[in-house]
This record gives C-alpha cells, sequence and structure tokens, in this order.
C-alpha cells in the first residue's frame, strides 16, 4: 500500500507543471449510469466542454431479474473517454484528474488474478434476492441491518447481489475465502481496470449502499458480513469522496492522470447541485427517481421507511441525509416508448401530456420491478387506473408524467414527517436528470409538492459533482463555499394548481397505490 502510494504521488508531481510549461485546466468526469456510460470534459471554469456518450445492452434473464455484461460497462467508459478527448483535442497531460460516478448498488464480482467477471453484474433494479431478504426480515435481522447500515433489507442494496454471486456461482465461495475473488460496485470495478489491479478501492458514499457498511463506525461490518458469509477480505478499502483513489496508467488514455474523486450517481449530484446545508434538498430523475436531503453531521433514522445515508464525506467526515428511492422515473418514459410502442422518443411526452382530456384522469402505477420508498413493497407490480372508452396516448403520457410527481411528493412527506429540523413550509427542491428538460412535467412537479422546483443551467449535476470532487482535489477548482457560489437558476416553477385540484389528484394516487400492493 505504502509502495503505490508512493507511486501515485510521483505520477501527480509528474503531471504539475514546471515552471514555463502549460498548466492542467481540464477534468474528465465518467458517468457509468444505467443505460449508457457518457465521459464529459469540463474546463478550469467548471463549463462542459464536450460529451461523449454510448448505450449498452440490457440483460433480463427472469423476471425482475436485471443484469449488464460488465465487459460493457468497461468498454464503453473507455471507448467514451477516448471520443471526447480526440473530440476536444486534449491530451491526458491537459488532465488535472479523473472523477467516476456510477449507477450505485450494482454488483461486480471478478478474478483478482485476471480482472475478470465471475457472473454478470446484478443491477440496482434487480429483485432476484427478495426472498432472502423475507427471510431476513422473519429472522428479525432487519433491525441489526438498518442500525448499521441506515438501509433496510431489500433486494436493492448490493449486500444480497453479492451473497447470491457466491452461493450461485460453483466454487465462488471457497475462492472469495482464499483471496482470488473481489467485489465492488461499479466505480470499484472501473478503478481496478483503470489502474491495472493497483488499487481495490471505493468511497463512503458507494460503501454505504452496499448494506454491509456500517455508517456510524466508518467501517465494513464484520457482524453483517459474517451473517451473509462474505469474506472481508473481498472488500475495497473506502476513501473520502475526495482522496488519491489511484492512477489511471497511460496504456488507457495515453498519459497517466489521477483519479481524485468518486461518489454514487445521488450523492455526486447532491454535490454538483451545492447541496451542502443541512436543509437543502434534490431530487434527480434518470432511470429512477432519487431525492436526498441534506441532515448534517447527525445520521436521522426513519421511522417512515427512508434510507438514512452519507450524501458525501471530506476531510474524513461524513455529512449524513435522508434518501427516498423510486425504481421508476425516466423508465416509464422507456416503457411508453419500447414497450407500448406509443412514441418514438421521449420529447413527445410532453405534446402528448398537454393535449391529454383533463376529464379523463387515468392513473398509472409504474410498479415494474415493484415499489420503492416509502412503500418498499418487492412484489407489488404496476397497473393502470381510470381507464375509459377515450383513453389514448395522450392520457398515458400524462399519466407516466405525472407518476413522477406523485412518487416525488411520497417521498416528501415522509421526509417532512421524519426530520424534526425541517424548514417551515416546503423547501425549495433542486432538480436534475433528463426528465427535467421537460416544462410540463417539472411545473406538474412544483403543482403536486406544493414548492418551487429550481432547475440548474447545468443539469449535469451529477458529473459535475465529481468533476468539483477531482478538480478541487487536484487545485483546480474553488472549495465549497465558492463552489456553490456559483450554482445558477436556469428556471423556476412555482405552484399553480388549487388545493382542491391537488388533493383530488393525490388521494386518486394513493388509491391506485394501495390497490396494487394489495392485488
Amino acid at each position: 500500500m505504502d509502495r503505490q502510494r508512493g507511486q501515485f504521488l510521483l505520477n501527480l508531481r509528474a503531471l504539475k507543471p514546471r515552471p514555463g510549461e502549460g498548466t492542467v485546466r481540464h477534468v474528465l468526469a465518467i458517468d457509468q449510469g444505467t443505460t449508457s456510460s457518457r465521459a464529459i470534459v469540463f474546463d478550469a471554469d467548471m463549463n462542459i466542454v464536450s460529451i461523449a456518450q454510448e448505450e449498452f445492452a440490457q440483460h433480463y434473464p427472469d423476471s425482475g431479474w436485471v443484469e449488464h455484461d460488465p465487459e460493457d460497462l468497461w468498454d464503453t467508459v473507455l471507448r467514451t473517454c477516448r471520443n471526447v478527448l480526440e473530440r476536444t483535442g486534449l491530451a491526458a497531460t491537459d488532465l488535472a484528474g479523473i472523477g467516476i460516478t456510477n449507477q450505485r448498488e450494482t454488483t461486480v464480482v471478478w478474478d483478482k488474478s485476471t480482472g475478470k467477471p465471475i457472473h454478470n453484474a446484478i443491477v440496482w433494479q434487480d429483485r432476484r434476492t427478495a426472498p432472502f431478504c423475507a427471510e431476513l426480515r422473519k429472522a428479525g435481522h432487519d433491525a441489526l441491518i438498518t442500525a448499521q447500515t441506515g438501509l433496510l433489507a431489500d433486494p436493492y442494496f448490493s449486500g444480497t447481489k453479492l451473497k447470491y454471486i457466491l452461493d450461485t456461482v460453483e466454487g465462488a465461495r471457497d475462492r472469495a475465502k482464499a483471496g482470488e475473488l473481489l467485489f465492488g460496485t461499479v466505480d470499484s470495478f472501473l478503478i481496478w481496470r483503470l489502474t491495472n489491479g493497483a488499487a481495490h478501492v471505493t468511497d463512503a458514499t458507494n460503501a454505504a449502499r452496499t448494506m454491509l457498511y456500517d455508517i456510524h463506525k466508518g467501517a465494513w461490518s464484520a457482524e453483517i458480513c459474517t451473517l451473509f458469509d462474505i469474506p472481508l477480505g473481498m472488500l475495497p478499502q473506502v476513501h473520502d469522496c475526495d482522496a488519491e483513489f489511484g492512477t489511471c496508467t497511460p496504456e488507457h488514455l495515453g498519459g497517466a492522470v489521477p483519479i481524485l474523486g468518486v461518489a454514487g450517481d445521488q450523492q455526486a449530484a447532491t454535490i454538483g447541485q451545492a447541496c451542502f446545508e443541512p436543509g437543502m434538498l434534490k431530487s434527480t430523475y434518470g432511470t429512477g427517481c432519487f431525492a436526498l436531503l441534506n441532515t448534517g453531521e447527525a445520521p436521522v433514522t426513519s421511522t417512515n421507511r427512508l434510507l438514512t445515508t452519507i450524501a458525501y464525506q471530506l476531510d474524513g467526515k461524513p455529512t449524513y441525509a435522508l434518501e427516498g428511492s423510486i425504481f421508476v422515473a425516466g423508465a416509464v418514459v422507456q416503457w411508453l416508448r419500447d414497450g407500448l410502442k406509443l412514441i418514438a422518443n421521449a420529447s413527445e411526452t410532453q405534446p402528448l401530456a398537454e393535449a391529454a382530456d383533463p376529464h379523463d384522469p387515468v392513473i398509472l402505477v409504474p410498479a415494474f420491478t415493484g415499489l420503492g420508498a416509502p412503500y418498499w413493497n418487492a412484489e407489488c407490480r404496476g397497473a393502470v387506473f381510470g381507464l375509459s372508452r377515450g383513453s389514448g396516448p395522450e392520457e398515458f403520457a400524462r399519466a407516466a408524467l405525472e407518476s413522477v410527481g406523485y412518487q416525488t411528493r411520497d417521498l416528501l412527506e415522509a421526509m417532512h414527517k421524519d426530520w424534526s429540523d425541517a424548514r417551515e413550509g416546503q423547501p425549495t427542491l433542486r432538480v436534475d436528470g433528463g426528465m427535467t428538460a421537460s416544462d410540463w412535467t417539472m411545473q406538474f412537479l412544483a403543482d403536486i409538492i406544493d414548492a418551487p422546483v429550481d432547475r440548474p443551467k447545468i443539469t449535469e449535476t451529477t458529473a459535475l459533482g465529481v468533476a468539483w470532487l477531482a478538480g478541487q482535489k487536484a487545485g483546480l477548482y474553488p472549495d465549497r463555499a465558492g463552489f456553490a457560489a456559483n450554482w445558477a437558476l436556469d428556471q423556476r416553477f412555482e405552484p399553480k394548481m388549487d388545493a382542491t385540484t391537488r388533493d383530488t389528484k393525490y388521494a386518486a394516487w394513493k388509491r391506485a397505490v394501495a390497490a396494487v400492493q394489495q392485488a
């Protein structure tokens, strides 16, 4: 470890300009998501210079099962990084550092010697471990899990996915105990590949999503690992979000580049939205929807089935958050496109929703892989309510977009009940992610939660968050206060819906959710 750190520092010094030489003025952010990988170059003023993106295959081997080929994740990351550097005419020597953000909870196990995965990555959406989670709850272990990790005994998290791989791949557990296999979330796997196996690491935000990490002690839980029969030796070393994670070796990008920032995608968005003060709230609308409320230095235990998690960790000090996770947000638009074939692209949903009959109130509960917070029902499935003879593509599009607003309100109401220090009334919600491009969706969101919704000028907040982590670690970007001061508003959506309409619509949603859970 000392030798690795010494080599890292030598590489970092080599990147710093000597008198008379140019200066590194850019940061490369890797955003490895659920459906695509992206590489984004930011300049010295934290402006986006260029973006490269590539989608990859989704695998559904059984109902409720979702997998990725880890080689697809690696290949698309490497190609997009090379492509974005080629587009901008930049070399590795122009980069102050790399920041990595990733789909959380997705689980990879690979051979320590070869770096080859022993099983497809099991994606965060995957529900195959629901029976084991039910056994944990029946045996009373859920109290231990929540007390130490802040999470619930749910298939969403990495720990039960890792147990599944060790249970089902022949010889895997024996090999893991012999020190031949390594586990990681996607960030760990990418860093291992980028450093050619020199670094098996993660950050505190990703560790906090495994169901194996004690967020109070800041260490892997030996007790939970024993319960799951997971060898501690296969788990990565945990760092702050801004740290020396290793060096990307020259063969990948043409030169050595330090990896200086890592955060799970939702925590990276929290950072990118500059939610550094207790009470600040953000919600990201990608494949799923994830709302995080900064609660400061003290973790808040939820009594409303939210998650207690680490928002970020800097200078060895964690900042905590309450989180609500929705499994299907942007994915419901993908379903309209790929499943029902009602639209050819996502942009069609807004004009369809605008044209929907206001007297045909269709409700869609998109529980395609169960319901997330605050319900945590892995077994229920989606349903459509209120269909009439006149219901058509317009009403389906409106119901799909409205479902995101309804689910967000579910989360925010639970947060208000949990956190006694919440500001009076509803705090402003900062939003980001692909769905925020729809003004109609953002206006409905403001209407149904009865609070302002702020969309920033830079909506690539996930990548911006880790770019800032890496850039400030390298000395290129300002500190937290300076970064927060640069946050800029694009548009604020003020609530316009009258209280009677709001309450009537939300009551219909609650009845629909109750119905799918009873089915």
